[in-house]
């Protein structure tokens, strides 16, 4: 067994499975912290990741040696629980690339295509499940914004979690990106096979282009938005994406349960690799994963517009004079309530700024 997986077993078994109480026994006694001076701070308390992490290959070689001669319980050392301390540690370690499933036939469901036009000008996008049948969708959606002339195109991939293939996620890429270039390339470091894929038709919208990202945008939406940043230096905006910009194999266990493993990672058109950090945005912007799932469950209804606009509020009239009312004031004072809580209207932060962002570049382009 190779060295380094054999002590990143133990280690992880030592600092997870391991009572402090046993740490002493190894040690010795736990030294009495000295009394902090007036005017000083106390020493700064390190997780066991930092500890791990600080050891260089003698001291983690002299830990380990202690370990397996000092350690008060055998049974903590045997072969089966360094075993589960090594995969436990690699699981915590690698979140986006490893994982175990209880329930292989869970799958996300897909998300449709919505697009809708705001302010006459500016497009809306939100891509759903990068699909064949959404790729139709767009084509029609992009088709109908030519026709009204629209200038600017807000793309969101916040309701992109359904991890597709690269290729689909590719051609989703080309209605946007320039004929000819690279959008990215799958690279499989074990068999050092890489797969490229290229744009091969002119881009079908090439004007201004504003990304909406977060936690549920996955696989290839991840790869799909670094190449609008690249390409058509679109501005991204929201939260950090999945980091699951990977190929997955699934490898079953005789217990039922599937051990998942990223076997291949995107690589941007820049040439960096998009897992595990996958795409920062450059203007964060915080929103709660229940309203923006909330928000766009309404919307199919109602569209987007009425969680991102103030709505206009009544106004004294001929008809509330003579009524004796004023629906002015009683919508000042009147709130909206659920469960006698004041309940706020749902707004979404990160296409309204993506809003102001678009509307305000083409005010300055006007001057």
């Amino acid at each position: 067994m190779d060295n380094n997986f054999a002590m990143l077993r133990i280690v992880w078994l030592f600092f997870i499975s391991v009572p402090f109480f046993s740490i002493s026994i190894v040690f010795g006694e736990p030294p009495i912290p000295a009394a902090v001076k007036p005017g000083t701070s106390p020493p700064a308390q390190h997780t066991a990741e930092e500890s791990v992490n600080s050891l260089g290959e003698a001291d983690l070689q002299a830990a380990l040696s202690q370990i397996r001669s000092n350690f008060t319980n055998p049974a903590a050392m045997s072969e089966i629980e360094m075993n589960r301390a090594a995969l436990e540690g690699l699981l915590i370690r690698q979140p986006q690339g490893l994982m175990i499933l209880w329930d292989h036939d869970t799958a996300t469901p897909e998300m449709p295509l919505h697009g809708e036009i705001f302010e006459g000008n500016i497009a809306y996008l939100r891509l759903g499940s990068l699909t064949s049948g959404n790729l139709k969708s767009l084509d029609r959606k992009l088709t109908e914004f030519a026709s009204k002339k629209t200038t600017a195109l807000i793309i969101d991939l916040r309701a992109s979690s359904q991890a597709g293939d690269f290729a689909t996620a590719a051609e989703f890429a080309k209605r946007f990106c320039p004929k000819g270039k690279v959008i990215c390339t799958v690279r499989k470091p074990a068999g050092r096979q890489d797969r490229t894929f290229d744009s091969d038709r002119d881009p079908s919208f090439q004007g201004l282009i504003v990304v909406l990202t977060d936690g549920d945008t996955v696989a290839g939406a991840e790869a799909l938005a670094a190449a609008l940043r690249f390409y058509d230096r679109s501005l991204i905006i929201g939260q950090p994406s999945a980091g699951r910009a990977v190929e997955y194999s699934d490898f079953p266990l005789s217990s039922g349960k599937v051990l998942r493993v990223a076997v291949s990672e995107a690589i941007s058109p820049d040439g960096q690799s998009l897992f595990p950090n996958g795409v920062k945005p450059d203007l964060p912007v915080q929103m709660s994963a229940a309203d923006k799932r909330q928000i766009f469950q309404l919307s199919s209804e109602k569209g987007m517009a009425p969680f991102i606009y103030e709505a206009e509020r009544p106004h004294l009239n001929e008809a509330a004079l003579l009524a004796g009312t004023n629906p002015e004031l009683d919508a000042a004072e009147t709130p909206i309530r659920s469960n006698g809580k004041l309940k706020q209207p749902a707004r979404d932060p990160v296409l309204q700024r993506a809003l102001d962002v678009l509307t305000s570049l083409e005010i300055y382009q006007k001057r």
